[in-house]
């Protein structure tokens, strides 16, 4: 009997190093790909880039790569044609893929006036879907996971082979329980009243978590000593004061002694707001802009309280 041919999965797990984060301002500098098919390492690829453009400080520091490492670097023209033969038309696999996506898909439009039509996945989301009790859902934290290799972190080639050793471990938790998600679907009325159901145990719960830290307050204010349990914990009372101060007197003290971003909590989100709307100047925005350091993309859902009349 004629052998039965198996269709072939070809993915190329990148990851690209920059000359800063915002992608419509930026360059990469270093970019890695690692070639898998149907989950096999079967080709590398890596190569400095000359940007012929400043580095941040902020991003050297991560990566390590200095102005002076890519003197000797091919340039944008000579070496892109290159990079994209060896990505194809493959499916892209980066860990916060968005941030390498769309320096990718930025430099096509900008060098050849065409987007990437490449699709991608994005591996941070689906540790998240896999392994929801980490509060870390980094690099690192995946690599951990999966045993995976930590030589030569935060450069380009470091990080492409360390996630394509582990993602199709991960691709395959994942579709385990994506399948098992979409064998929910047909009840997804009935498992909307579950959630709504725990999530009223939820708020119960802490409710009576917080009446039960009442109790223990007036306990230890009534001169109570502390509680040991019998598996070794230790119920303890601290007592401090807190004050609120006027930031505009403090400011320039906080920024002398370097204290200033440890103290201050940026309003994320606000900034978003302000960058997006109207009511600050372009140049404000640009401004704004070249001081980006990370670029993420968040999906939800939200439930809608019914109107109570």
């Amino acid at each position: 009997m004629p052998k039965v041919q198996t269709q072939k999965e070809i993915e190329v797990v990148v990851d690209v190093e920059t000359t800063g984060l915002d992608y419509t301002r930026e360059k990469i500098i270093e970019f890695a790909g690692v070639k898998l098919v149907n989950g096999k390492i079967k080709d590398k690829f890596e190569t400095l880039i000359n940007p012929h453009q400043h580095i941040r400080k902020s991003s050297q520091a991560i990566h390590g790569i200095s102005e002076d490492d890519l003197i000797d670097a091919p340039d944008e023209k000579e070496i892109y044609p290159k990079i994209f033969e060896f990505i194809g038309d493959a499916t892209l696999v980066a860990h916060n893929a968005i941030f390498d996506f769309s320096f990718l898909n930025r430099t096509s439009k900008r060098l050849y006036n065409k987007p990437l039509e490449n699709n991608y996945v994005d591996t941070q989301m689906m540790f998240k879907e896999v392994y929801p009790q980490y509060e870390s859902c980094g690099l690192d934290s995946l690599v951990t996971v999966f045993k995976g290799s930590n030589k030569n972190r935060h450069r380009a080639m470091g990080d492409a082979y360390a996630l394509a050793k582990c993602y199709p471990k991960l691709k395959a938790l994942y579709f385990q329980k994506y399948n098992w998600q979409l064998s929910q679907i047909e009840h997804v009325e009935y498992l909307f009243e579950r959630y709504l159901r725990l999530q009223s145990a939820i708020n119960t719960m802490q409710a009576e978590i917080q009446d039960l830290r009442s109790i223990f307050k007036i306990y230890f204010e009534k001169g109570g000593a502390d509680i040991k349990s019998n598996t070794g914990e230790i119920l303890t009372y601290n007592h401090k004061k807190t004050f609120s101060y006027d930031f505009s007197q403090i400011k320039d003290t906080l920024d002398e002694i370097g204290a200033l971003e440890k103290a201050v909590k940026l309003n994320n989100a606000f900034v978003d707001r302000l960058v997006n709307g109207n009511g600050i100047s372009e140049e404000a925005k640009d401004k704004i802009k070249s001081a980006r350091v990370e670029i993420s993309e968040n999906k939800s859902f939200s439930i809608q309280k019914p109107d109570k009349k």
